[in-house]
This record gives structure tokens, C-alpha cells and sequence, in this order.
């Protein structure tokens, strides 16, 4: 298609706008064709840039430069036009600064490179709950990724019309060619100082220059499906999470679809993914990282996933920790900074086996295969954030309703993080309030392997709803949103209930427990999605504690459970009092005071009553 097809005259203008700043050779407007995706893929291989894995059928291999290999949050901002609005929490730069700095840095920055306008829909097309961009880059490979991330074409044109509503996101890797310059099989990015991932709440306007990688260059991803849709969702009284969908089936066929937030490296993708160690109860996957909810004509709230594949890291990823992934990524994939085998496969430490021969490591260096899966911190063949980009619908427990323009209607809503130590197993929100309060503290702690400085082993990393680098607004106003949303719901009954779980309780002197850890996690967890999944029925199997709700004795089905764990049930189903009121200490003097005046006075509240339940139960 060419810039004679765009229909919408608010479009055909803003992108002849960029042509004029980044003056690119040419304009291409992608149609979200196989023909296109293979094209794009063939130019890229044939440029040097990506490798063919041959044991992957229709899949490549990128490595980018060491210094573009993850999101950069010391450069992404939310430029408000009041500090105050973007919040404790963000980086902000005034966005009359901000915009002349970056103007500059766009002016003639595709010079020798093809602008691609791609039209994308986050979610199904023409769903009521997604939204539509279009994304301006001079990047072949942010086009592919968009390909498998969003659905891209002219379906999503004709369902903006002549006067639907779009994001626009403009990106350059920063990169211009001049002279007949080529980039020579090396991946194109600016210097670090003139990397800006930059997000305009007001204007709904994504603007990135000199990354090509990942959620700074795939503009759908954190900028617009959070950082851009949050600020959205709480103008339009909605919901925009950093969640997994999964869809929950019991042995009776009974069905309940529960989200969940989780701050990284603690499973997400796992759960989402998850194969269940009790007998004929199944979990399909609806979504692996987002979700957008908003209240259906029932009352209930609907969500979508608005992606349409996976972004996954690929390092710890195997068949034992997520046979789902690893099936999913067998073919049509875009593997990026993983290791290259000798035979044409990819190679990641923590994939289960060793590699053999040699190895092209990521960055591109010739290299003995280690015995096993794992090589010596600093000298890893795949870089930690080596990433495929897979289509979700290749997933193996792909839920049919996975792309169901409608939404699935929630009947839970888990957070969790990596602790270690106070937090139990699972317990539950008595309220909706209390849900907020219990997502407001989300974090995980601080380990001796997470960290550099030793100091601050043991203190909590607070991620409250595991979203605090990808929220579009102040975070305080955020929880405001979420209450609004309880007070709000057309039916007070219908909302989701909220729990709190955690597979990561430890037992360093048991020296029986593999790692320490009391409970197996995996597909063992799938025994707390069983109780929770009762729990959204009301069944009588909790009590009442300082804390929520948790099992009661004999809740949770143990049958199949090795004995070592089952021993450990009474220490992560109790309520660890002292631990909790350090905990509420933490909060009370550490964490809420970050967000000042826009802390709601609701979680205040909460933090007071559960302070006094803790100190009623002596």
C-alpha cells in the first residue's frame, strides 16, 4: 500500500508531517501480508542482519549491539505537562523541551532508510474493549515483531475509517545512512545519552528515537498498551494492566477466567502457561502479559488480551519450566540475542540441556559449548534479556476465546511477588479496597544475587501491581483509579475477587528442600488456583485472619504432593504476625510517603485496620 491508500485525512497528514522531519528515501505502508512478513524477513537476511535457523522452520536469529538490549528506563519519560501528573515514580522532562530536543534528533534521522507506516490494532479488530495506532518506523524489524505482537493491515485502516480514533507513535532507530552508507550487518541504534522512549499522556502521542529494541521500538507493547492506555483506561473508567488471562476449567467443565500481576522473574508466563499437577483440571492461555478490562452490559468486568503474541525472555525458559513457550516458539519465531548452535538452532542458558561443539554467542563471538545448561555469570552465550517473539496463536493451551473481540468476564484477580519470607501461601482480600491495598504493596525481595550492593539484601523492591515502569500517570492517582473502579462497578457483586500468592517462601536450614523452597511451584500451584477458583464460588473452605482469608485446614488438595512439602503447609498457611507488622512498618514509613498527598486515604485506612488486626491477635 502507499500513502495514497490512507483514507483517514488526520493520518494521510501526520505521517506526510514525519515524512518532512525525517525525511526518509521512501514510504511503504504495510498490509500485515505473509508476502510482506517474508519479504521484509528475506531483505533483512540478505542485508546481514538476521540469520536463518534451520532447525526452526520460518524463523531468524537477530543480535543487537551490547548497548541496546533492554528497555532503558533512565531514558523513557512520561511528559506531562505537570511534573506533578507524571508522578514520583516516572522521569520527566517538559514536553515543550522534550519535543524540540527530540525534533532535532528526527530531523533527517531515516535519511537512506524506507519509512514504514504500519496500521495495528491492540486486540481483536473492531473489539469495543481495543484500540488502534499507527506506528511510523524506519526499522524492517520492529515491522516484523509488529506482525506477530499486534494484527497489522488494512483491516485495522478500515476500521479506523475516515474518522476512527488512533494512537500515533513515531520511531527511529536513530541510524541515518548518507552516501550510500549501509549498516553492514551491524544492528542499528543511536549512542545511549540519545536514546529517548517518550510518551505525551495529554496528547496520546508516542514519540522513540535511537532504540531498536523491544518494548522502546514495538510502540504497541508497554508505551501504548500500558503507559499510553493507563492514562486512557482512567479518563474512559477502564482498566489497562501489566496481567496475565488465564482460563481456569475445574473436572466438572465449570470455567472461570482469572488475571494476575507479578513483578519479573516471578513466573508469570508459567502461570499463564501452566500444566496442572491435580487430575483433570486444565489451564489455557488468554493472555501472557496484558490486559484491558472494562465493565460488560452483565456488570461484570470483560477482559481482552491486547496482544496477538509473546515477547518472552528466553533464559530459564525449557520444557520444564514452560513446555507451552517452548512449543510455541518452534517455528515462525523471532529469536533476538540468543545463542546460535552449530546445526542452525538457538541455544539459552536455562533451556535443560547442554549445547554441543561451538557456539556463535550474542555477540557474535565463536565459542566452546559449556557441559551444561548454564554458563558462568558475565560470560553467558545468550544475553539475560534474549527474547523470542512468538504468535500466540502456535501456542499448545491457546484458549479458543484468546482473541474473542467481547473479552472474557474475570472472576479473580492475583498479585504475588518473590518473598521469601512473612508472606503466605495465598491468602484474600476481605474487600475491594482491600484488593487495591494488597496490589499498592506488590514487591519482592531483595537477594544477594539481584543486587551488587549488599546493604540492601533483605529490604523489599517495591512494584506495586507490578506496574510501576509502565504506568502512564502519578501511581498515587492510579489507586485512586482502582477504588474508583470498585465504587463504580455496576454491581458490586460481580467484581473480581482479589488474592495475594506467593511461591516463594524459603527454609534455608532445611537442607531437603530443593533451593530452599517450601513450596514446589509450577505445576503444583495449580492446588491454589483450586481453591481460589472455589473461593469465587463462595465455598466454605477459608477462615478469617488479620490478613484476609486463607485455607482452611485441609483446603488445599495435597493428594499426588510429595511429603516433604506437605510438611511445610502449616508454616506457609499461618499468618506470620511479627513479620507482618515489620511489614506494615516498611509501608507505613518506607513506601506510601513516596506518593505524598495523592496516596489515596482509603489505603491509609487499610494499612491502619490491618495494623490493628495484628495487634488484636496476640
Amino acid at each position: 500500500m502507499t500513502i495514497n491508500d490512507l483514507k483517514h485525512q488526520g493520518i494521510k497528514k501526520w505521517v506526510q508531517e514525519c515524512q518532512e522531519l525525517c525525511e526518509p528515501d521512501d514510504i511503504y505502508v504495510c498490509d500485515g501480508s505473509k508476502a510482506e512478513y517474508d519479504r521484509l524477513t528475506k531483505e533483512m537476511v540478505d542485508a546481514g542482519l538476521a540469520t536463518p535457523l534451520a532447525k526452526k522452520p520460518n524463523s531468524v536469529l537477530f543480535r543487537s549491539l551490547p548497548s541496546d538490549v533492554a528497555r532503558v528506563e533512565s531514558r523513557t519519560f512520561i511528559s506531562s505537562k505537570k511534573k506533578e501528573n507524571a508522578g514520583p515514580t516516572n522521569h520527566w522532562i517538559d514536553p515543550k523541551e522534550l519535543k524540540a530536543t527530540m525534533k532535532g534528533l528526527y530531523k533527517g534521522c531515516m535519511h537512506g532508510r524506507t519509512m514504514y507506516v504500519i496500521p495495528f490494532s491492540m486486540g481483536p479488530v473492531g473489539s469495543k474493549i481495543g484500540k488502534n495506532g499507527i506506528e511510523i518506523t524506519d526499522s524492517a524489524y520492529v515491522v516484523t515483531n509488529m506482525h506477530i505482537m499486534t494484527r497489522v493491515g488494512a483491516d485495522v485502516l478500515k476500521n479506523i475509517g475516515t474518522k476512527g480514533e488512533w494512537i500515533p507513535c513515531l520511531h527511529s532507530v536513530g541510524k541515518p545512512l548518507n552516501n550510500g552508507e549501509t549498516d553492514n550487518g551491524i544492528w542499528p541504534c543511536a549512542d545511549v545519552d540519545h536514546k529517548y522512549i517518550s510518551q505525551f499522556p495529554e496528547e496520546r502521542q508516542i514519540w522513540s528515537y535511537g532504540s531498536g529494541y523491544g518494548g522502546n521500538a514495538l510502540l504497541g507493547k508497554k508505551c501504548f498498551a500500558l503507559r499510553i492506555a493507563s492514562v486512557i483506561a482512567r479518563d474512559e473508567g477502564w482498566l489497562a494492566e501489566h496481567m496475565l488471562i488465564l482460563k481456569l476449567t475445574n473436572p466438572e467443565g465449570k470455567v472461570k477466567y482469572i488475571t494476575g500481576a507479578f513483578p519479573s522473574a516471578c513466573g508469570k508466563t508459567n502461570l499463564a502457561m501452566l500444566i496442572p499437577t491435580l487430575p483433570n483440571w486444565k489451564v489455557e492461555t488468554v493472555g501472557d502479559d496484558i490486559a484491558w478490562m472494562k465493565f460488560g452490559k452483565d456488570g461484570r468486568l470483560y477482559a481482552i488480551n491486547p496482544e496477538n503474541g509473546f515477547f518472552g525472555v528466553a533464559p530459564g525458559t525449557s520444557e520444564k519450566s514452560n513446555y507451552n513457550a517452548m512449543k510455541a516458539a518452534e517455528k515462525n519465531t523471532i529469536f533476538t540475542n540468543c545463542a546460535l548452535t552449530e546445526d542452525g538452532d538457538v541455544w539459552w542458558e536455562g533451556i535443560g540441556y547442554p549445547a554441543k561443539g561451538k557456539l556463535v554467542d550474542w555477540k557474535g563471538n565463536t565459542r566452546d559449548a559449556y557441559p551444561n545448561d548454564k554458563a558462568p555469570k558475565g560470560e553467558e552465550m545468550a544475553h539475560p534479556n534474549a527474547r523470542f517473539t512468538a504468535p500466540a496463536e502456535q501456542c499448545p493451551c491457546i484458549a479458543e476465546e484468546w482473541d474473542d473481540p467481547k473479552g472474557v468476564p474475570i472472576s479473580a484477580i492475583l498479585f504475588g511477588g518473590r518473598r521469601p519470607s512473612t508472606v503466605p501461601l495465598v491468602h484474600q482480600a476481605r474487600s475491594w479496597n482491600h484488593g487495591v491495598f494488597l496490589g499498592s504493596i506488590v514487591g519482592s525481595e531483595i537477594t544477594a544475587a539481584s543486587t551488587i550492593n549488599a546493604a540492601e539484601v533483605g529490604k523489599i523492591r517495591r512494584d506495586p501491581f507490578a506496574i510501576l515502569p509502565f504506568c502512564g500517570y502519578n501511581m498515587g492517582d492510579y489507586f485512586q483509579h482502582w477504588i474508583n473502579i470498585g465504587k463504580q462497578a455496576p454491581d458490586k457483586d460481580k467484581l473480581p475477587k482479589i488474592f495475594y500468592v506467593n511461591w516463594f517462601r524459603k527454609d534455608e536450614k532445611n537442607d531437603k528442600l530443593p533451593g530452599g523452597f517450601m513450596w514446589p511451584g509450577y505445576g503444583d500451584n495449580s492446588r491454589v488456583l483450586a481453591w481460589i477458583f472455589d473461593r469465587c464460588d463462595d465455598k466454605d473452605n477459608a477462615i478469617d485472619t488479620p490478613i484476609g482469608y486463607m485455607p482452611k485446614e485441609g483446603a488445599l488438595d495435597l493428594n499426588g504432593l510429595d511429603d516433604i512439602y506437605k510438611e511445610q503447609i502449616p508454616a506457609i498457611t499461618a499468618v506470620d504476625r511479627d513479620g507482618w507488622l515489620k511489614e506494615c512498618a516498611d509501608i507505613r514509613y518506607s513506601h506510601f510517603p513516596k506518593f505524598g498527598s495523592h496516596l489515596p486515604k482509603a489505603l491509609w485506612k487499610e494499612l491502619e485496620t490491618l495494623e490493628e488486626r495484628l495487634e488484636e491477635s496476640k
